[in-house]
């Protein structure tokens, strides 16, 4: 079955000429069937980029999947028209009222500033609250894990004397988890970050599990099946390209930013990046959401009740 997106996002044209079957509005409103409603809260600047990226994985599953774009209600975007968010984007003031089987918070660059100190952090704290009682499955990724394991455990996390910046060897400490279903034992993911999650600072005996690990950089993903939650680190979700340009905009920058670690050939900027993620990306992504399919409510406004479990 299709993705069901805005009729005219640009991501659009992207994910039909790699071959994703994209349904539109009037093909929708046809079809007799719930789809599964997911949300992505896009706080990354570049923000085409993100939403297709997270699009062509949602798009890969065989189930049916309406996806809606949120932004944070009164953050001003720097790289984004204003135009664009308020044709393709809900403000989640306009979405809370609504209930999701899925959600997604992404990262953004803001790394270095204590929580407090961002600009919308109250408005996070809302929606990670939110998420508790009207989502059924939630996946944070990169700063919005940092936020949520804060917000929700107290655990902290330690700053690097270097980025950890490229493609790092993973293993699978849980290969039973539903999330991991045929993943490999050991597996490549991309990484690109200034922090780390303090280990010792994460609860114990509080539900909280790590799925994956690195020995290199540490914990990758962690699950709360009591909060009916993912907390995903690291980039699976990259393209082939996205260290790259990200390596050539530090540089631009005058940012002394070494290569990414085991992502050129050779070690060379030069040579174009192989992708040695992307089957483990569409993998962990068909996995959330066909778990979501198996346990979510047919009435989706039973998610958040008391029998929700």
């Amino acid at each position: 079955m299709p993705i069901k997106i805005p009729d005219h996002l640009p991501a659009r044209q992207t994910l039909e000429a790699e071959g994703i079957n994209i349904m539109d509005s009037t093909r929708a409103a046809r079809q007799d069937i719930r789809p599964l409603q997911i949300g992505l809260l896009n706080l990354m600047p570049n923000k085409q980029r993100t939403e297709t990226q997270f699009a062509r994985l949602i798009a890969a599953s065989p189930l049916q999947v309406e996806l809606t774009l949120v932004r944070i209600t009164d953050h001003k975007s720097k790289s984004t028209p204003e135009e664009y968010l308020s044709t393709f984007y809900s403000t989640w003031e306009e979405v809370r009222n609504r209930k999701f089987d899925g959600f997604i918070v992404t990262g953004a660059p803001i790394a270095h500033l204590p929580f407090e100190e961002v600009r919308y952090w109250p408005e996070m704290i809302e929606i990670m609250d939110w998420t508790q009682t009207h989502v059924h499955s939630t996946m944070f990724i990169c700063w919005g894990v940092q936020a949520a394991l804060y917000h929700f455990y107290g655990a902290s996390r330690k700053r690097r004397e270097n980025k950890a910046f490229g493609v790092y060897r993973h293993k699978n400490i849980k290969p039973n988890s539903p999330f991991l279903r045929g993943f490999s034992d050991d597996f490549a993911v991309p990484v690109s970050r200034y922090n780390d999650i303090d280990r010792d600072t994460l609860p114990k005996g509080d539900g909280l599990e790590i799925l994956i690990d690195s020995d290199e950089i540490g914990p990758c993903m962690l699950e709360d099946p009591s909060r009916r939650s993912l907390f995903m680190l690291n980039h699976l979700e990259y393209d082939s390209t996205s260290l790259q340009e990200e390596y050539e905009r530090d540089r631009k920058a005058g940012l002394d930013t070494a290569p990414p670690v085991n992502y050129f050939p050779d070690n060379d900027p030069t040579k174009k990046p192989r992708n040695i993620w992307r089957s483990h990306a569409h993998l962990l992504f068909q996995n959330w959401i066909n778990e979501m399919y198996q346990t979510t409510h047919y009435d989706i406004e039973k998610i958040g009740t008391p029998n929700e479990d």
